[in-house]
């Protein structure tokens, strides 16, 4: 069953009744994404076999279906690791992108769509299911955004493959915690007045989640002789300007006033959306740069095949309402900050003992409280987001503003679900890199940085009968910058790190004191 019904596919109406009923082999990319993440438990409410390819398996292992499927280790710009996920697959779905950072993102797009199309065919694979995105017609391809021409070969590379290939290309996705969902809902909560760039005239057919993983399941049935593209939108053609009022209608928010100019550019636009909202400017700029063109379904062919349910595709107002719901009850399955952060490093963590790698910086804390585990470890959990940091918030917030102003992804990711974390959350600007309930949270910092860090909290029974509270903090630094950085902060460690560690001891303390009143 989907994890999340309110924007999930259905599977009885997108599987595409096409003879053979029989189950598929599915292989998942981006497993760990937005949308990799949704599909993986709509393929198997539909009866489907699923194996996922991840770099990072531990990311997928808190997931509720995490035991329902196989999961290879790999990259897909490696043809060895693709080679071995591809093994006795009947559909491989192709759910990665580079996003646009990094100046060679392109290459790296083309090099991988390209092993995903050689290894697909040398293993035999019916068919490849891609989600790209949606291109103005009449458009020279040399002039579309970096970002929508990527996706724009990918999809003529897996084409050209030699498999089938079914390509979608949609437009702005309407789901609770998708990267453009996001972008519209803070500018339009946080803006009553807004003076934006002349984009927001331009028309956009948005399409509601649960419509795009109902077409991706219905596709992997299509007839074999079908590899085409398909155009995939919602049954409204929009302006930006209109989406951000229509939003502020069904958020239930006084009218906005949207004063249109013409001097952002893509990278100021991309500038002023990191500062309003979560997305940081590696990430909407190629959004804001792909808004900067019409992006209108020129035909519905994909009805063919995957038929339309009653009541789909659904309406804007209808998509922004559930994906509302889904944010007021905390239960976002999957964010755009659910991937990693282009850029993050991925260097495993400098244990102890064994640490040989060069410098290494630590701050260490312990503190004994008399609290049982079970509360320590639920302020523990509960930290960041709207809960904060619990030590001089004016310092994290200034840390985040400085991250923002350099590029970096700032505090304001917050956390997907106000109490619970899993392996790969997105946490303001770290990551959950390893969490053992009860007892371990250790995150990687994922703010621009002259080095590398990690900051690990865990509680353990002590000796003595109380609960011991520990907490490091990790920094390995790169080159002269990196060191300086460190000892330029190290006076604050014992405000910030020291007031930590006293402040989550004694939250848990009063909260422990509470509930024992209460009973």
């Amino acid at each position: 069953m989907s994890t999340d019904p309110a924007e999930s596919a259905n599977p009885s109406a997108a599987s595409g009744e096409s003879g053979d009923a029989r189950p598929l082999r599915c292989l998942v990319t981006g497993a760990t994404g937005y949308i990799g993440g949704r599909l993986v438990p709509e393929l198997l409410a539909a009866g489907h076999q699923v194996r996922c390819l991840a770099r990072t398996p531990a990311k997928l292992r808190d997931h509720t279906w995490a035991g329902s499927v196989e999961v290879v280790r790999g990259d897909v710009t490696d043809p060895a690791s693709v080679a071995e996920a591809m093994r006795d697959v009947d559909v491989a779905y192709y759910l990665v992108h580079a996003l646009g950072t990094g100046k060679d993102f392109e290459a790296t797009d083309r090099r991988a769509a390209r092993v995903f199309g050689e290894r697909a065919r040398a293993a035999g694979v019916r068919r490849i299911v891609y989600l790209g995105g949606l291109t103005p017609r009449g458009v020279p391809e040399h002039t579309l955004s970096p970002h929508l021409r990527s996706r724009a070969e990918v999809g003529r590379i897996l084409l050209d493959s030699g498999v089938p290939t079914t390509v979608l290309r949609a437009a702005v996705i309407i789901g609770s915690g998708s990267a453009s969902f996001e972008m519209l809902r803070y500018l339009t909560e946080r803006l009553p007045v807004m003076v934006t760039p002349r984009w927001v005239r331009n028309r956009i057919q948005p399409v509601a989640v649960r419509d795009v993983l109902r077409i991706l399941v219905g596709s992997a049935r299509m007839p074999e002789d079908v590899s085409r593209a398909f155009d995939v939108g919602g049954p409204e053609v929009l302006t930006y300007r209109e989406m951000m009022l229509r939003y502020a209608a069904v958020a239930g928010l006084p009218r906005r006033l949207v004063l249109p100019v013409p001097v952002l550019t893509p990278r100021l636009s991309s500038l002023w959306v990191s500062l309003v909202t979560p997305v940081p400017a590696s990430i909407a700029r190629p959004l804001t740069e792909s808004l900067r063109h019409e992006v209108v379904c020129h035909e519905r062919d994909i009805t063919r095949y995957v038929p339309e349910p009653p009541g789909h595709p659904l309406d804007f107002d209808t998509a922004v309402s559930l994906a509302l719901r889904r944010v007021r009850e905390a239960q976002v399955t999957t964010r755009w900050s659910s991937a990693a952060v282009p850029g993050a490093p991925s260097d495993p963590l400098p244990t102890d003992p064994d640490w040989a790698g060069g410098s290494l910086y630590t701050d260490r804390r312990e503190i004994a409280v008399d609290v049982p585990r079970e509360a320590l470890w639920r302020v523990i959990e509960g930290i960041g987001g709207e809960n904060g940091w619990y030590s001089f918030p004016l310092a994290w917030a200034v840390r985040g503003w400085l991250d923002r102003l350099v590029g970096g992804v700032g505090l304001r990711r917050g956390r997907r679900d106000a109490a619970r974390l899993r392996t790969g959350d997105s946490l303001d600007f770290w990551r959950v890199e390893e969490i053992q309930p009860g007892r371990l949270l250790r995150l990687r910092a994922e703010m621009r940085l002259p080095g590398l860090a990690w900051l690990e909290m865990s509680c353990e029974p002590g000796a003595d009968g109380r609960t011991r509270y520990c907490q490091r903090a990790f920094f390995v630094p790169h080159g002269l910058l990196g060191h300086a950085y460190w000892w330029s902060v190290a006076p604050f460690h014992s405000v910030v790190f020291g007031g930590m560690a006293r402040n989550i001891t004694r939250t848990a303390a009063a909260q422990a004191s509470r509930a024992e009143v209460t009973r």
